[in-house]
């Protein structure tokens, strides 16, 4: 199948977990009601993003995957015949933590998880109070509708993750995220935050020749201090937009891609091909500098 229809759920989330799981199952419905055949939902929607303060109250928002939700969203995933790809707080074990992703095929089976590996620590963001680094690798999913990649926020600044993800054969390439801009900031540097965060992203687009399929959170949080940006997007595999969100919306949205796509543009633009695989040891330097 090359034609593959994605949904996009956008939207902004309130403290209790269960209105946040009700109301993205609503937007599952609204999607396949679409035509959407993968639906992704954005980074942690069961709750406001929790990680701008230290507090060991959060750590109950966390829950086991496979769990509670995943149960919830699997019988919808089969009931409407959609793969559902959900980023969720997953509680390990005693005192290990994960941000980590669920992908359910659609006909409900649980196909796995990938774990973010790529943990951010700056003000507002302080997830590694919260998150264990991931240890599954990079994670592609054989789903009913298409081989599908999926990296979690902070790692879609990283060209490394992508790169491996595309190389183990992701047809499209998914991240659920969440982030924002800080209210008492400027717009100019508004627009340079977000711009860069979507070109990052474009170009990984461009450099693996696949899609790129983006879902940010939106809205005021953080008693307004944090105006996540929203502005999801997809991207095709030369980077070109096809679709984009307002930075003010709750947005559900059906997007069309060919996956197809993928071999004319990676043979007419052959940056696979022409990979000097042979001089790449240095990557795994932490910095070249001779210690």
């Amino acid at each position: 199948m090359s034609k593959v229809k994605v949904g996009l759920v956008q939207m902004s989330c309130v403290a209790e977990k269960q209105p946040n799981l009700e109301k993205a199952i609503r937007e599952v419905r609204n999607a396949a009601a679409k035509g959407a055949q993968i639906v992704c939902l954005q980074e942690l929607f069961t709750s406001l993003y929790f990680c701008d303060v230290e507090d060991y109250e959060n750590f109950k928002l966390a829950e086991s995957i496979p769990g509670p939700s995943t149960t919830a969203l699997s019988e919808v995933a089969k009931e409407l015949n959609v793969v559902i790809i959900a980023s969720l707080f997953e509680k390990r074990a005693e005192g290990l933590y994960h941000n980590t992703t669920a992908v359910i095929d659609a006909d409900g089976e649980y196909l796995g998880k990938y774990r973010k590996m790529h943990i951010p620590d700056d003000p507002a963001f302080y997830e590694k109070f919260y998150f264990t680094p991931g240890d599954l690798g990079y994670k592609v999913f054989q789903t009913k509708f298409a081989k599908i990649g999926v990296l979690i926020c902070w790692d879609q600044w990283y060209p490394e993750a992508s790169r491996i993800t595309a190389l183990m054969g992701a047809e499209i390439m998914f991240y659920p995220t969440a982030i924002g801009w800080a209210t008492s900031q400027d717009e100019e540097t508004n627009k340079e935050q977000y711009d860069a965060w979507q070109t990052i992203q474009r170009s990984h687009a461009v450099a693996n020749g696949v899609h790129v399929v983006s879902v940010n959170r939106v809205g005021f949080e953080q008693d307004g201090a944090m105006k996540f940006w929203g502005g999801s997007f997809v991207a095709n595999p030369h980077g070109k937009l096809m679709y984009l969100a307002s930075h003010d919306n709750e947005e559900t949205t059906v997007v069309e891609l060919d996956t197809q796509a993928t071999d004319h543009y990676r043979t007419h633009w052959p940056f696979l091909r022409d990979r000097r695989i042979d001089s790449y040891q240095p990557i795994t330097k932490r910095y070249i500098d001779g210690d």
